[in-house]
């Protein structure tokens, strides 16, 4: 079991609590990313930097998963992909997304691109809030304790 992170758009305090997990359940965790990162140096840590350009991360992350790795984003197509393969992905904001769930985001990601493109502006997320950050730790410690990882 592995942890995959889509790097490029993890939230700093989510990228501490996997380093602090990674570290406390000997848990090998890989940051993906089209940049280099700054992390600290662990054994069970890694960064891998891939080519600049659109979902190219994903594409990576997509393509190294296996069943029952753990990847944390909040692309909703690469939820897609990995729950076909699988894995697990839980989103930063410790939402755990499904079959069932990543078909009704997908559905609901389409039509907000339809709304932008005809010039309808629905702005973005909220930024990530402590109750987010809480519920992320608490699924991600759930998770490395259901698969042996305490």
């Amino acid at each position: 079991m592995r942890i995959w992170v889509d790097a490029d758009a993890c939230p700093g305090a989510i990228r501490d609590i996997l380093l602090r997990a990674a570290e406390r359940t000997a848990t090998a965790t890989t940051f993906v990313a089209n940049k280099p990162l700054n992390l600290p140096p662990s054994r069970h840590v890694a960064s891998l930097q891939v080519a600049a350009g659109f979902d190219i991360a994903d594409h990576e992350i997509a393509q190294r998963v296996a069943a029952d790795d753990l990847v944390i984003t909040s692309d909703i197509p690469l939820a897609a992909q990995v729950i076909e393969k699988g894995a697990v992905a839980l989103s930063p904001r410790g939402e755990f997304h499904t079959a069932a769930t990543v078909k009704a985001r997908l559905n609901m990601r389409d039509f907000m691109d339809t709304l932008r493109a005809s010039g309808i502006h629905s702005g973005g997320p909220p930024p990530l809030s402590a109750r987010d950050r809480q519920a992320f730790a608490n699924q991600l410690d759930t998770y490395l304790t259901r698969m042996g990882k305490k």
